[in-house]
């Protein structure tokens, strides 16, 4: 299909056009400026859940939990999850989570696994455009579900309306890891699998983790919901919570400001990435191996180096 149909398809939520789009997100199509620029005008609408947390803690599991219940509400829901990246095809590792096929025939329900592909911080570089896509598609709430590195796994919060960082007793990397970082981005905390042995002790190291960070006030601060996920027991508060945040950040203009930060993020990624592609043509050019040679001799240093490859680039541009 070409690029107008594929957007028309995708805005009516045509499952294959949305999956096509999302490939040639992945792929960085040069028909990606055009898909963009279709959807651009009917995004916005979607509440986008991210959740985060060290491998084990049950982040599929609490997905596959939050899906059922939302559908009980009548609420359609995307989920995008990273997956580690094969280091020979480069695609992702585990394909659609196993334990959310029980979601798969629902057509009120759209799955998809995006590749790491190396890119650090828990996330694809091509996750905001793939949230564009199912934004524009009509979903009401999008859950992204992160690799689960552990702490360099923060950037969820630039690019989620709420962020849920989950941990487990007896898993203490997943509290360390929340000491290291995550414990800023959370907007609401789970202790998954509570019907182990330590849930209380996770629950209370939390606390007086929380109670120690310095907030403006009116600020919201993250409660702590215990869940048995497998067992779809404390889902109900959990989603309870996520509504409230919800209320609040549109109460508070937190949304607006959220978003924004958010675009402007989008923005530098796709700013940064073009000026990688125009550095790549330069790498060629005997300009840049003089400068390299005159750094590596002391004759000139690697910033003024620098400068004049941005000058060569943008008398280029």
């Amino acid at each position: 299909m070409d690029v107008r149909e594929l957007v028309d398809r995708t805005l009516h939520g045509d499952p294959r056009a949305i999956a096509r789009a999302i490939s040639l997100v992945e792929n960085a199509s040069p028909a990606l400026r055009e898909i963009m620029s279709g959807l651009a005008p009917h995004t916005g609408r979607a509440r986008i859940i991210g959740l985060t947390g060290a491998p084990g803690v049950g982040k599929s599991t609490s997905t596959s939990a939050l899906v059922a219940r939302l559908r009980g509400r009548g609420t359609s829901v995307a989920v995008l999850a990273v997956d580690p990246s094969s280091p020979f095809t480069g695609g992702a590792l585990l394909g659609d989570r196993v334990r959310m096929q029980e979601h798969a025939g629902d057509n009120g329900v759209f799955i998809r696994s995006m590749a790491s592909r190396g890119h650090l911080g828990g996330l694809s570089w091509a996750t905001p455009h793939a949230l564009r896509v199912l934004d524009a598609a009509g979903f009401e709430v999008i859950l992204v579900e992160t690799v689960g590195v552990g702490q360099a796994e923060v950037d969820i919060a630039r690019h989620a309306d709420t962020t849920v960082v989950l941990s487990a007793p007896g898993m203490g990397d997943s509290v360390q890891a929340a000491k290291a970082g995550v414990l800023e981005i959370a907007d609401v905390f789970v202790v998954n699998k509570a019907d182990r042995e330590g849930a209380h002790a996770t629950v209370r190291e939390l606390r007086q983790m929380i109670a120690h960070v310095d907030r403006p006030a009116g600020a919201w601060k993250p409660p702590i919901v215990s869940t048995v996920a497998a067992k779809g027991e404390g889902v109900a508060e959990l989603l309870g919570r996520l509504d409230e945040h919800a209320a609040h950040l549109r109460s508070s203009g937190g949304l607006e400001v959220r978003r924004t930060a958010r675009a402007r993020e989008e923005i530098e990624a796709i700013t940064v990435r073009a000026l990688r592609e125009r550095l790549g043509d330069v790498h060629g050019h005997s300009a840049l191996d003089k400068l390299a040679d005159a750094v590596a001799r002391g004759h000139t240093d690697p910033y003024s180096a620098a400068e004049a490859v941005v000058a060569a680039l943008t008398e280029a541009g």
